[in-house]
């Protein structure tokens, strides 16, 4: 296990504004930026659309996260392609991953959905790390909250994977002190 890596990721969603927002749609975006401790930095992003078996993008979805229908027919993969692809290009099983929340259950219920295998073994939800910072009194708050008691400012369009990763990392780092170097 590399212990000097985490992996960020956020996964963006199918969702409507009608009856069926009290469920989950299937994940259209895998956005993933991974960050060394050793040298407190964002070492590596990637952004992944990812073809939904049953659901679809709808205008509210489209209008929320900035992901057309179209970007997702003509770049999009399924998600076992995406997940091996991420699992290779990050070193799956061998770091450990994060998310705000519990994207990892959202994950595990559409890979066992679909009868895929998780690409990770380690999780942190960086949510409950982040409650545990004796300023921050335990008070649930959403990420850009965070960042904002951090002093960390957010960057790009929110409910983007990509973006939402990237500062998702970024915020992260502040958790974690960069060591020391040796003089």
């Amino acid at each position: 296990m590399n212990y000097n890596r985490i992996v960020c990721f956020d996964l963006e969603m199918c969702c409507w504004n009608d009856d069926r927002k009290a469920r989950t749609g299937e994940i259209i975006e895998i956005g993933v930026a991974e960050i060394d401790l050793q040298r407190g930095e964002v070492v590596r992003r990637a952004q992944h659309y990812v073809l939904p078996e049953h659901d679809e993008i709808s205008p509210f979805c489209t209008e929320l996260t900035g992901i057309k229908p179209e970007i997702v027919e003509k770049n999009g993969k399924p998600l076992a392609t995406i997940l091996k692809s991420i699992e290779q290009k990050f070193g799956g099983r061998h770091k450990i991953y994060a998310a705000w929340g519990h994207d990892d259950r959202i994950l595990q219920a559409e890979c066992e959905a679909k009868g895929l295998k998780m690409p990770f073994q380690e999780y942190l939800n960086v949510a409950t790390l982040f409650r545990l910072q004796p300023e921050v009194h335990k008070k649930r708050c959403g990420q850009r909250a965070a960042m904002e008691m951090a002093g960390v400012e957010w960057e790009g369009r929110q409910h983007s994977g990509y973006i939402d990763a990237y500062n998702l990392a970024r915020l992260t780092l502040t958790l974690f002190p960069k060591p020391q170097s040796e003089e």
